[in-house]
Parts: C-alpha cells; sequence; structure tokens
C-alpha cells in the first residue's frame, strides 16, 4: 500500500528517472551507430580504434551532463543508475518505496531508449558491430571485466558523494561525471564495454537478446558503489562528530524542489537547512 501511496505522490519524478536513462541510451545507440557502423562514413574516415572511442565517450559525456544539469534531471537527482539509488538508500538519502520505483524505471527507461531503434532502426541498431551497444566482457575474460567495473563504479560513486557534499566543488559535480565518463568509455571499453550501469546493460541485454557476462554487470557496480558508500559515510561521520546526515546538496550544486531525498537530522543540520530556506540561499 505505501509503495502505491508514493507512486501516485511522486510519479512524475520517477517518470524523470526513466526519461533521463531513457536519454542516454537513446544518445548512446544514435552514436554508436553513427561512429562503428561500417555502412556509414565515421569509422572508415577515423581508422584509430581509440579514436572512435573517444568520439562515443565525448558524446556520452556531454549526454551525461545535459541530463544532470538539465530542469527535470535536477528535480530527481539525475541517478539513472540503480547502483548510485541503492547507495543514497543505504545512507537514509531516500526512502525505501522511492529507491523502489526509481530502479524500476530506471530499468523500464533504459529499455525503451534501446528499443525506438530496435523498432525503427533494426538494421542499425542490429548491426553485429553496433549490436544494440551491448556491453560484453573483452577478450582478457570475465574477471577483468569484473575488476574493471568494480574498480571505475567505486571512482564515479566516490567522486559523486565527496564533490556533491563539498560546497566549493559541488556545483561541478556533473561536470566530474561528464569527463569520467569520456575518459572511461576511452579508455576500458574493451576490457568491459565500460556499463558500471545494470540498468544500462539491462536495457542493451534485453533488447539483443544476449546475456554474456550478464552477472558482472549487475554484482561488480553495486557492490562498489555501497563500499564507496560506507567509505564515505565512515570520513563523513569522523568530520561531523559521529553524525551521519544526508546529502546536504543536490548533485549539481543548486537546490531544487526535489522530493525524494531526505534530510533525517541532526537537529541543528535541520535548523540550519530551514534558515537558509527561509533566507532564500
Amino acid at each position: 500500500m505505501q509503495l502505491l501511496i508514493t507512486l501516485r505522490k511522486n510519479l512524475r519524478t520517477y517518470l524523470i528517472e526513466a526519461w533521463a536513462l531513457g536519454m542516454f541510451m537513446v544518445s548512446a545507440s544514435l552514436f554508436v551507430i553513427l561512429i562503428e557502423h561500417p555502412a556509414l562514413p565515421v569509422r572508415n574516415l577515423v581508422e584509430p580504434a581509440v579514436l572512435r572511442r573517444l568520439m562515443v565517450g565525448l558524446a556520452m559525456g556531454i549526454t551525461a551532463v545535459l541530463l544532470i544539469y538539465s530542469k527535470w534531471g535536477k528535480r530527481s537527482g539525475a541517478h539513472m543508475n540503480p547502483g548510485v539509488t541503492l547507495t543514497f538508500f543505504m545512507l537514509h538519502r531516500i526512502s525505501f518505496a522511492d529507491a523502489f520505483w526509481y530502479i524500476l524505471f530506471q530499468f523500464a527507461g533504459g529499455y525503451l531508449g534501446v528499443a525506438i531503434f530496435k523498432w525503427f532502426f533494426y538494421s542499425y541498431i542490429s548491426n553485429p558491430v553496433v549490436n544494440y551497444v551491448v556491453t560484453i566482457p573483452g577478450a582478457q575474460g570475465n574477471w577483468l571485466a569484473f575488476g574493471t567495473e568494480f574498480f571505475l563504479s567505486l571512482i564515479i560513486i566516490a567522486t559523486v558523494l565527496f564533490s556533491s557534499n563539498s560546497k566549493k566543488i559541488a556545483p561541478f559535480t556533473g561536470y566530474l561525471v561528464g569527463v569520467f565518463l569520456t575518459l572511461a568509455i576511452t579508455f576500458t571499453a574493451p576490457f568491459s564495454g565500460m556499463s558500471i550501469n545494470p540498468a544500462r546493460t539491462f536495457a542493451s541485454s534485453l533488447n539483443a537478446n544476449e546475456w554474456q557476462g550478464w552477472w558482472i554487470y549487475f554484482l561488480a557496480p553495486v557492490l562498489a558503489m555501497l563500499l564507496g558508500g560506507y567509505i564515505y559515510r565512515f570520513f563523513y561521520r569522523k568530520r561531523n562528530n559521529g553524525n551521519c546526515t544526508t546529502m546536504r546538496m543536490h548533485l549539481s550544486g543548486y537546490q531544487y524542489d526535489c522530493a525524494t531525498y531526505e534530510v533525517l537530522g541532526p537537529a541543528e543540520l535541520l535548523r540550519e537547512n530551514k534558515l537558509q530556506n527561509q533566507k532564500g540561499i
């Protein structure tokens, strides 16, 4: 019953999460087709694979930045990743009901983002080179792919948590995410496909019916991001005399009407936030 009540209350926010990952997958599908499809000119004009990955990485990094700083992205927090949502739930920044719907809508939105190309541009998205932009382990095997996904996921969640809670750095958090995605896609895609997102991998795998190494992309990002959350909480509590509060700043660093983030304490922080809101800070 509580899940349905929360769904009705925050449906627009959940739809934003679906939209955000859906648009991310639309961008991924579009740019991989444009850059890698053998029937299009870019693949022949740009022969080094690393340069083509850089082009894809730049496209996806810019896409992430635009989504994070968009009006809708600031409304939901632009998680776009079940691992991020579960980490925020572990840190008591989001309720169980909100986390449940966030994750469900992320999976649905990501799937639809790729499905659009399957329905309307089948010959392009199904080409073996593009292959629904699936993420599968590289030639070096599953465990290197697992380690790559784990390491990248740990770095990205640490970047988000530490930067978004710094008054000076918080406004640049989204740009740091964009730079990270660009570099990670460029240099690590051959090892794991560079997913760091269970919903992103699911979106491509379900459309392609390609499940090679799927467990890597569900376990490694979630475990690494939860570990990153614990590490962040340890340092946060040391810095705040044992208190472990929720996120004081939005991902983009700017206040916005985000209904799903909760501040549970301590009392002095609640008073401080209330005074800031009254003053319009």
